[in-house]
């Protein structure tokens, strides 16, 4: 198990940041980590870094106990923290050369040159970090989380900053990391989660609300369905809302209309019959998966802005 988290408890004077929270991460698998802000998801990162001491549980990498060997654990982890410390008055490959010194790295010039094509910054190498975007200062907190080669990555808001284009590439570049080590990451950014997550942990109030595959947490927090049908030409809306099991109906452009049901199947069977009796043909009749925002709404109790 490349990360075993095990009853970790933080508290911050009256505050409990985090609340007997466990979890494990394997090899070749890509954590989202969700939560609202103040959740505890920064807190947790620190504490799995070995940054921050936890009041109670224990955090292990590669079955190294993390509290007690501190130094050995973090050989095995490349992170990237939400602040991204820079020293801006170097230049990019003099800050990743003194990163690859603390990590008693071999044939760095090498290694560097590695990293920086890796994480796209080959155009802007030869700039005092300072003098970066913001989006390439990103890179470089990522290129120096990577320069020796770690197993564990724990990235905090890695896409922070990113312009569009930058997002697909950094996306991609952890979908490619996860192929031969353990990635944990939070975001903002449902839908980024949602395209490159094995699995979704998310934390609200300190607690951990949910720890699964995204397919299997629409399935068990699916108290509601939406069914959508496209009819061929504008049809009666009342005959739709007193559909019985219909709780809700939303009309849009087009002659479609998506209905609200915790009987998804009983719904099309009514509509099905509904168009026979009325004369009127069905273009599309489909249900509508339930999206991570709506997982999160329900699980949080918060709408998700970003």
């Amino acid at each position: 198990m490349s990360i075993s988290v095990s009853s970790l408890t933080k508290t911050y004077g009256s505050q409990k940041a985090i609340d007997n929270i466990s979890f494990n991460a394997s090899n070749n698998e890509i954590v989202g980590f969700l939560g609202p802000n103040g959740a505890g998801k920064s807190t947790t990162m620190k504490i799995i870094t070995g940054y921050v001491q936890p009041d109670a549980g224990s955090v292990f990498i590669n079955d190294i106990d993390v509290n007690k060997h501190s130094l050995k654990a973090k050989k095995h982890i490349g992170y990237l923290p939400e602040g991204n410390p820079l020293y801006y008055e170097m230049y990019v490959r003099e800050y990743l050369s003194f990163i690859a010194s603390l990590h008693k790295i071999v044939k760095t010039k090498k290694r560097i040159e590695e990293v920086i094509d890796l994480t796209g910054l080959r155009s802007e190498s030869n700039k005092k970090t300072g003098q970066l975007s913001k989006g390439y200062k990103q890179r470089v907190g990522l290129a120096a989380s990577l320069i020796h080669n770690p197993d564990v990555l724990i990235l905090d808001e890695p896409t922070s900053g990113l312009d569009p284009n930058q997002i697909i590439e950094i996306r991609q570049l952890i979908k490619d990391l996860g192929k031969n080590k353990t990635v944990l990451f939070s975001s903002h950014i449902l839908q980024e989660v949602e395209s490159i997550c094995d699995r979704i942990i998310i934390i609200s109030k300190g607690c951990i609300v949910a720890n699964d595959r995204l397919a299997n947490l629409q399935l068990s927090n699916k108290n509601y369905s939406i069914v959508v049908v496209q009819f061929s030409e504008k049809i009666d809306a009342i005959l739709l809302q007193n559909m019985s099991g219909a709780e809700k109906l939303e009309m849009l452009p087009g002659n479609i209309y998506k209905i609200q049901t915790s009987d998804p199947e009983n719904i099309k069977k009514q509509i099905l019959t509904l168009s026979l009796e009325n004369n009127v043909g069905i273009i599309s009749l489909q249900s509508e998966t339930k999206s991570l925002e709506d997982v999160f709404r329900n699980l949080t109790g918060n709408i998700q802005n970003n």
